[in-house]
């Protein structure tokens, strides 16, 4: 479970928690810019949410969607690329895949 930023220069995804063992945030704070957060339930899992992105004007942007949802398949149809949890992870720390207190 756990708040999911996006990069907007090259659409990493990465959780908070990966963020602080990377040292590119501090507990209790942002991360610096171009990472974004993607808006959607503070404790949302990869079990249950999607992590989707898509490239819009020159950036990634990022959204949370319920797996199997009609919204995700609309999503998927409007060409949103799903994250796999595997991929779930900013560079230098690998890809962790975000479990529980993730």
């Amino acid at each position: 479970m756990g708040l999911f930023f996006i990069d907007t220069e090259d659409g990493t995804v990465a959780t908070q928690r990966q963020l602080i063992a990377a040292a590119v945030m501090e507990p209790g704070d942002l991360p610096p810019r171009p990472w974004l957060r993607i808006q959607g339930s503070g404790d949302a899992t990869t079990l249950w949410h999607a992590v989707m992105r898509r490239r819009e004007r020159g950036i990634f942007i990022g959204t949370l969607v319920m797996r199997h949802s009609d919204h995700h398949a609309l999503l998927l149809q409007r060409g949103w690329e799903e994250i796999a949890p595997e991929h779930i992870g900013p560079e230098g720390i690998g890809t962790v895949a975000p479990g529980p207190g993730l």
